[in-house]
Protein backbone atom coordinates (compact mmCIF):
# COMPACT_ATOMS: atom_id res chain seq x y z
CA UNK A 1 0.00 0.00 0.00
CA UNK A 2 3.25 2.21 0.64
CA UNK A 3 4.28 1.35 -2.99
CA UNK A 4 1.18 2.64 -4.18
CA UNK A 5 0.97 5.79 -2.06
CA UNK A 6 4.27 6.54 -3.22
CA UNK A 7 3.51 6.20 -6.99
CA UNK A 8 0.80 8.17 -6.61
CA UNK A 9 2.48 11.07 -4.87
CA UNK A 10 5.50 11.03 -6.89
CA UNK A 11 3.26 10.47 -10.61
CA UNK A 12 1.02 13.64 -9.47
CA UNK A 13 4.30 15.80 -8.75
CA UNK A 14 5.78 14.45 -11.86
CA UNK A 15 2.55 14.99 -14.23
CA UNK A 16 2.26 18.36 -12.29
CA UNK A 17 5.41 20.01 -13.70
CA UNK A 18 4.77 18.13 -17.34
CA UNK A 19 1.62 20.48 -17.47
CA UNK A 20 3.37 23.57 -15.69
CA UNK A 21 5.69 23.05 -18.23
CA UNK A 22 3.40 22.51 -21.42
CA UNK A 23 0.62 24.79 -20.12
CA UNK A 24 4.30 27.44 -20.51
CA UNK A 25 5.41 26.97 -23.51
CA UNK A 26 1.61 26.58 -25.69
CA UNK A 27 0.76 30.56 -23.68
CA UNK A 28 4.81 31.45 -25.07
CA UNK A 29 3.58 30.08 -28.77
CA UNK A 30 0.60 31.90 -28.34
CA UNK A 31 1.62 34.66 -27.31
CA UNK A 32 4.59 34.43 -30.63
CA UNK A 33 1.77 34.35 -32.94
CA UNK A 34 -0.52 36.71 -32.09
CA UNK A 35 2.52 39.52 -31.83
CA UNK A 36 3.70 37.89 -35.42
CA UNK A 37 -0.18 38.35 -37.20
CA UNK A 38 -0.34 42.23 -35.30
CA UNK A 39 3.13 42.98 -37.44
CA UNK A 40 1.90 41.10 -40.39
CA UNK A 41 -1.57 43.17 -40.49
CA UNK A 42 0.26 46.44 -39.79
CA UNK A 43 -2.05 47.61 -37.38
CA UNK A 44 -2.32 50.80 -35.48
CA UNK A 45 -3.39 50.84 -32.03
CA UNK A 46 -2.20 49.07 -28.65
CA UNK A 47 -0.23 46.08 -29.80
CA UNK A 48 -0.40 44.82 -26.02
CA UNK A 49 -4.17 44.96 -25.94
CA UNK A 50 -4.62 43.13 -28.99
CA UNK A 51 -2.20 40.27 -27.52
CA UNK A 52 -3.98 40.34 -24.15
CA UNK A 53 -7.73 40.11 -25.44
CA UNK A 54 -6.05 36.96 -27.82
CA UNK A 55 -4.70 35.43 -25.08
CA UNK A 56 -8.08 35.51 -22.95
CA UNK A 57 -9.82 34.19 -25.71
CA UNK A 58 -6.86 31.35 -25.55
CA UNK A 59 -7.63 30.67 -21.95
CA UNK A 60 -11.31 29.94 -22.99
CA UNK A 61 -10.58 27.52 -25.79
CA UNK A 62 -10.38 23.86 -25.76
CA UNK A 63 -6.74 23.69 -27.01
CA UNK A 64 -6.17 25.30 -23.41
CA UNK A 65 -8.37 22.65 -22.04
CA UNK A 66 -7.07 19.90 -23.32
CA UNK A 67 -3.50 20.18 -21.97
CA UNK A 68 -5.51 18.69 -18.84
CA UNK A 69 -5.23 15.36 -20.46
CA UNK A 70 -1.55 14.83 -19.02
CA UNK A 71 -3.19 14.14 -15.73
CA UNK A 72 -6.04 11.73 -17.63
CA UNK A 73 -3.88 9.30 -19.92
CA UNK A 74 -1.11 8.50 -18.02
CA UNK A 75 -2.96 7.49 -15.07
CA UNK A 76 -5.55 5.20 -17.17
CA UNK A 77 -2.25 3.56 -18.86
CA UNK A 78 -0.89 2.74 -15.22
CA UNK A 79 -4.40 1.89 -14.28
CA UNK A 80 -4.35 -0.52 -17.22
CA UNK A 81 -0.67 -1.64 -16.92
CA UNK A 82 -1.40 -2.52 -12.71
CA UNK A 83 -4.73 -4.30 -13.94
CA UNK A 84 -3.90 -6.38 -16.68
CA UNK A 85 -1.12 -7.49 -14.56
CA UNK A 86 -2.87 -8.15 -11.71
CA UNK A 87 -5.77 -9.68 -13.09
CA UNK A 88 -5.60 -10.25 -16.50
Amino acid sequence: MAALARLVIFGFIALTVVYVSLSLWSRAVRREKLEQRWAEKGRIGDREAFVRRGLERYDDSIRRKLLLGVYVVPTLVVAAIIYFTNFG
